[in-house]
């Protein structure tokens, strides 16, 4: 080997170790960042006030192992989706205005049960500034313990993705764990896919079920990879898992003194009805059909797009076999917020919290808020979209200034 060649291959070296120097100082420094930024958030949400509730229901696990809430009143829910918290250094700023917007709407509205439905987290790097879906998860739930209020998560595709550190199984165990008590997160039957499939009950004082609130993992791409996360092939709620539904249904009527229970789902990605409903309204001039029935909102993406998974996934048509569920609630289009009636089944689009996800939409109001749905003593329930620029919502810091108008693509 000649004294040039030789030469050469020291100063490759000497750059390769530089590069990687100059790289491990990076993620070191944008760890740190990160890690001041987390606890910067976290200081915010310990000076949160929780919310003043007069008299809190508290749910009690029954005999079938659900979480089951007593009364003869009415019940609220809270349906978040989308929080999108990034836990990462270039999404701290984004983070508290999020923890911002739901704390004020909690404090508001004072819900019995706040469900979360799906992508309560958003560890994309490029956004975030971080791989770790677990520090945002803990932002998370660190706010509802904080607030004091009973919160139900169900995963979205942006929860655990292929590229970040923590599985979804190991995310529920966190939800799960005992550091968060208001939590009622199970992660279901192992033997079934998804994780996080399970029931929370609403009884009245004679031990009747007034309303059955189902979760539903609808997973995430159809092979978890970063290639299906880039092309948007989402995945749908398996077989398996809607055989345990069926037999859910069952179980809880047979509990029932042989009453079918009347229930609601809730789940992060559209069925594919979300898009049959809309089309057959669109095609007949945006008027009612025999199959469909429009109460409010509209899609909003681009395109008029709806995002649900290519196959159907056979959902549907187990609900209007089990005759059970009236209404079913999802998030994931942040810009899509309707609710129609289609074939006597409620469909509800939940209004996003997204500060991060859709670049520029901090700056836009109209998409933002929460949807709450009153349950009456007789079952019977109705879902109210609540924008988060209205006085009622007091924020603990001073609310960002938005455009109300459509948010630009």
């Amino acid at each position: 080997m000649s004294v040039k060649t030789k030469k050469r291959g020291k100063t490759a070296l000497i750059v390769i170790a530089c590069i990687l120097a100059f790289l491990i100082v990076a993620a070191g420094v944008c760890a740190l960042i990160s890690y001041i930024g987390v606890k910067s958030n976290q200081k915010f949400i310990s000076v949160i006030e929780p919310v003043k509730y007069e008299s809190q229901l508290v749910p009690a696990l029954d005999d079938n192992g659900c979480y089951t809430f007593t009364t003869d009143g009415d019940f609220r829910v809270m349906q978040l989706t989308d929080i999108h918290l990034g836990g990462g250094f270039l999404s701290i700023k984004k983070d508290s205005l999020a923890i911002n917007a739901v704390a004020a709407m909690i404090a508001a509205e004072k819900p019995d049960l706040v469900v979360v439905s799906g992508d309560m987290t958003f560890g994309v790097p490029f956004s975030s500034g971080t791989f770790n879906n677990k520090s945002s998860a803990r932002l998370v739930a660190g706010l509802m313990e904080q607030l004091g209020v009973y919160w139900c998560p169900v995963f979205g595709n942006h929860d655990s993705e292929a590229h970040n550190y923590y599985s979804r199984e190991e995310i529920g165990a966190l939800y799960a764990s005992e550091e968060y008590p208001h939590c009622l997160f199970q992660a279901g039957p192992d033997d079934i896919y998804g994780c996080g499939n399970y029931v929370v009950n609403v009884k009245n004082t004679a031990g009747k079920i007034v309303q059955s609130l189902f979760m539903i993992d609808s997973n995430d791409y159809i092979a978890n990879s970063v290639i299906d996360s880039l092309t948007w092939k989402y995945d749908c709620i398996h077989e398996d898992q809607i055989n345990w539904y069926k037999e859910q249904v069952k179980s809880l009527t047979e509990s029932n003194g042989g009453d079918i229970p009347k229930s609601l789902a809730f789940f992060h990605i559209p069925l594919v009805e979300y898009k049959d409903a809309w089309q057959e309204y669109t095609d007949n001039g945006f008027k009612d059909t025999e199959n469909v029935k429009y109460y409010y909102g509209k899609v909003g993406e681009p395109g008029s797009a709806i995002y649900c998974a290519e196959r159907n996934s056979g959902l549907f048509d187990a609900v209007l076999e089990m005759g059970s569920t009236q209404g079913i609630f999802c998030g994931h289009d942040h810009l899509n917020n309707f609710s129609l009636d289609y074939k006597g089944v409620r469909l509800t689009y939940g209004y996003s919290i997204d500060y991060l996800a859709y670049a520029g939409i901090a700056k836009y109001g109209s998409q933002r808020g929460c949807t709450m749905i009153n349950i009456a003593p007789d079952g019977s329930f109705e879902p109210v979209h609540e924008n988060y620029y209205q006085e009622k919502y007091v924020s603990t810091r001073e609310k960002e200034q938005v455009t109300m108008t459509d948010y630009a693509q």
